[in-house]
């Protein structure tokens, strides 16, 4: 096991620079290394870092190459090309894997003993071929999922029903991305059934509203995209609150992007789904229980992520 108060993030663009800051600022590491293939840029990130470490705890964050990743015990893959006008998905994933390739490999050969965290989109096809390059076990080559999903499907909720998010109980599990899917069947507010609590909020169509709050959800990006080319903050939020648990071993249910081996009817795809997430990586992938129609959709979602990869291999 690497060392856990040491961490890499490798890619320092918009996302990968703002899972630094939020992760220096999170007290949980001591030791913090960015590398980018533009040097300059990796120095100039973790030297604004550090001129406001001294109001955060200890943590000194430094540019450096592949090498000065050794005894990582969590490294954050970020890097990844930006989608061009006009090409197509596939293009984009040979383009980005032919960069994992890379990047991997050099990760892996100065830190072979780290959980790698994948933030870079489509996330979870990249999960899987990451797991694929490393040669590592699938637990410790993990994707960020649907964790920031399911934290805007707990925000947008808690503000139609009036309550604190953090109260408020469900997933989003699939792809990162257009077929993911809401588990309504098993949500609830601190234990009081979805539909229950809707009611009892005097809301008199709650199928129309939670359809409303679920398609907001899953395009909740593109709007943000639109206003300020990129998101970043939620993204990097979410990776803390990942490497929290992953540091702390904190065993903590998390719909992070792992491979699925035999789970809802899903071999060989990563895709987000509720997983025990501790020291290591995943430690468990739970089998929640869904609808039949969930659970279908779900399905769906996995053959979507083997033909992107299907595709992409030839």
């Amino acid at each position: 096991m690497g060392n856990m108060q040491k961490c890499g993030v490798v890619g320092v663009g918009f996302v990968g620079a703002c899972c630094a800051y939020t992760l220096a600022v999170s007290g949980l590491f001591s030791e913090i290394v960015l590398v980018d293939v533009n040097r300059q840029k990796a120095e100039s990130e973790a030297a604004d870092i550090n001129h406001g470490v001294s109001f955060a705890k200890p943590c000194h964050v430094g540019a450096g190459d592949y090498s000065d990743l050794s005894g990582c015990g969590l490294v954050i893959l970020a890097a990844g090309a930006n989608q061009r006008p006009g090409e197509t998905r596939v293009a984009l994933l040979g383009r980005n894997r032919t960069i994992l390739s890379a990047v991997v490999g050099q990760v892996v050969q100065a830190a072979r003993d780290a959980v790698l965290l994948v933030v870079s989109n489509p996330v979870d096809v990249l999960t899987c071929m990451a797991q694929r390059l490393s040669g590592l076990p699938a637990g410790r080559v993990i994707g960020s999922g649907t964790v920031l999903d399911t934290a805007r499907l707990k925000y947008l909720l808690g503000q139609r029903l009036g309550v604190d998010g953090r109260n408020v109980h469900a997933f989003i599990i699939g792809e990162h991305g257009d077929s993911e899917l809401a588990v309504w069947s098993s949500a609830n507010i601190s234990g009081v059934d979805l539909d229950d609590y809707c009611r009892i909020t005097g809301i008199d169509d709650p199928a129309a509203v939670l359809r409303g709050i679920y398609e907001s959800v899953r395009g909740a990006a593109y709007p943000i995209i639109e206003g300020k080319g990129a998101t970043y903050y939620g993204i990097a939020m979410a990776v803390r609150r990942i490497a929290e648990a992953i540091v702390r071993d904190e065993r903590s249910v998390l719909p992070v992007s792992s491979l699925i081996t035999g789970h809802y009817g899903v071999d060989g795809v990563c895709l987000g789904v509720p997983s025990i997430v501790g020291r290591g990586g995943v430690q468990a992938v739970l089998d929640i229980p869904l609808a039949p129609e969930e659970l279908a959709q779900l399905q769906r979602s996995a053959r979507k992520m083997r033909a992107l990869i299907d595709e992409v291999d030839r």
